[in-house]
C-alpha cells in the first residue's frame, strides 16, 4: 500500500458513514462512424487487448465472400479508427466468414464460418493463427466434430487466458432455439474438450445468440431476445464472484445501451472494461446494422450525495474484505469479487468530483 492509500486509509477512518448504493452504469452508445461503418451490415466487433485492432464483420461490397472479416486499427486509443480492411484469403473465402474473437495475445482468430468444405454443419467455430501481430494469418482450422456440430456453431469468444471458449449452438440439448456453450482445454496446447450448456440460469426458452467473455472471466455480456428488453434482441450481463462460482441471472443492460430496434447485439468489451463495443439496427445508423461503442462507468459516489469525498471511502472500508457489490468497484467497473484496496484507488482517481445523482 502506498502512501497515498495509507492517507486515505486514516482519512476515511475517522469520518462517518451513511448506507452505500453503488455499481456500473454506461454512457450513451456512440456510433463508429463512416470510417469504420458501412451502408451494409457491420457486426460482431471484436476489439484487441491493447485497444488498437477492432475486427467485425461486413456484407460491404469488394469482399470475396457474402460475409468477410476485416480489421480496424488506430495509432493509440485516442486516435480515430482508419479504414477497415478485409483479412482476405486465406481466412476470407467465397462463403461466409463472421464472429471474429481475436485472442488476449493476438495471435489467435476465432470465427465462425458457413458451409466450408471441411465442416461439421451450417456454421463451424474455426481458428486461425500467427506466429507475431506483424505476420500474415495461417490457413484456418477447423475446431472439429467435438467442438462443432452438425447444427449452427457460430459467434465465438475466447477467454483472456486461452483455456475458455464461449459460443452459440442450435444443437440438441439446450434451453431454447439457440443457447451459449462453453469449451475448455487444459494448456493452449491441448485439445478442446466436449462443449457444456452453460445451464437455464444463462439460457432461457428464447435466444441466446452472442455473447463477450471480460477480461478478468467474471462478467459475460449476453445478447438475448428474452422477456424484459426494450427492443427484439438486448444486451444483457451475468456476473460470477469468483471463476469457480456459478453464473447469477442476467441482467438487462437497460434503455441507455438497448434500444427498441430489432437488435442490439454482439458484444466486447475492452480488456481494461472501460469500453462495450456491440452492433444495433437502431434508426440513426449508417447500414443494415452499425457498431457502436459506450462507456462503462463505476458508480463512484457510493452514498449518492453528488461528491466523491472520505463518506465513501468509509464505506468501502466498512465492507473491507467482503463481497459487498457496491463497494466492489475495481479494478473492472464490476469489482474482482473481493472489497480491498483496488476500490480506495478507483475512489482515490475520482476523488472530489461533484457527481449528477444515478437514475
Amino acid at each position: 500500500m502506498n502512501k497515498t492509500i495509507s492517507l486515505l486509509m486514516i482519512l476515511v477512518l475517522n469520518t462517518a458513514a451513511d448506507v452505500a448504493y453503488a455499481d456500473f452504469t454506461f454512457g450513451t452508445p456512440v456510433n463508429l462512424g463512416p470510417t469504420v461503418n458501412s451502408g451494409s451490415t457491420d457486426w460482431g466487433p471484436s476489439i484487441s487487448a491493447d485497444g488498437l485492432s477492432l475486427f467485425f464483420s461486413s456484407r460491404r461490397g469488394g469482399g470475396f465472400g457474402e460475409e468477410d472479416i476485416y480489421v480496424t486499427t488506430r495509432a493509440t486509443t485516442e486516435d480515430p479508427w482508419e479504414e477497415p480492411v478485409n483479412l482476405g484469403p486465406p481466412v476470407n473465402t467465397s462463403n461466409w466468414e463472421q464472429g471474429p474473437s481475436i485472442s488476449a495475445d493476438g495471435l489467435s482468430l476465432f470465427f465462425s464460418s458457413y458451409n466450408r468444405p471441411d465442416g461439421s454443419g451450417g456454421d463451424d467455430i474455426y481458428v486461425t493463427t500467427r506466429a507475431t501481430t506483424d505476420e500474415p494469418w495461417s490457413a484456418p482450422l477447423n475446431l472439429g466434430p467435438k467442438v462443432n456440430s452438425s447444427s449452427a456453431d457460430w459467434t465465438p469468444s475466447i477467454s483472456a487466458d486461452g483455456l475458455s471458449l464461449f459460443f452459440t449452438s442450435k444443437r440438441s440439448g439446450g434451453y431454447g432455439r439457440h443457447d451459449l456453450w462453453i469449451t475448455t482445454r487444459e494448456t493452449i496446447h491441448d485439445e478442446w474438450g466436449a462443449p457444456a450448456n452453460l445451464g437455464p440460469t444463462v439460457n432461457s426458452g428464447h435466444r441466446e445468440l452472442s455473447m463477450s467473455i471480460s477480461h478478468d472471466s467474471l462478467l459475460l455480456f449476453l445478447g438475448s431476445d428474452r422477456p424484459g428488453g426494450s427492443g427484439g434482441h438486448d444486451l444483457w450481463i451475468t456476473t460470477r464472484t469468483t471463476t469457480n462460482d456459478p453464473w447469477r441471472e442476467p441482467v438487462n443492460l437497460g434503455p441507455t445501451v438497448n434500444s427498441s430496434a430489432p437488435y442490439d447485439q454482439t458484444p466486447s468489451v475492452s480488456a481494461d472494461g472501460s469500453t462495450l463495443y456491440f452492433c444495433s439496427n437502431r434508426p440513426d445508423g449508417i447500414g443494415d446494422g452499425d457498431i457502436y461503442q459506450a462507456q462503462v462507468i463505476p458508480i463512484v459516489d457510493l452514498n449518492g450525495d453528488g461528491i466523491v469525498d472520505a463518506t465513501d471511502m468509509c464505506l468501502v472500508v466498512d465492507y473491507w474484505g467482503t463481497d459487498e457489490p457496491s463497494c466492489d468497484i475495481g479494478p473492472m467497473p464490476w469489482g474482482d469479487g473481493v472489497v480491498d484496496v483496488e476500490d480506495l484507488i478507483v475512489l482515490a482517481e475520482h476523488l472530489f468530483e461533484e457527481l449528477p445523482p444515478v437514475q
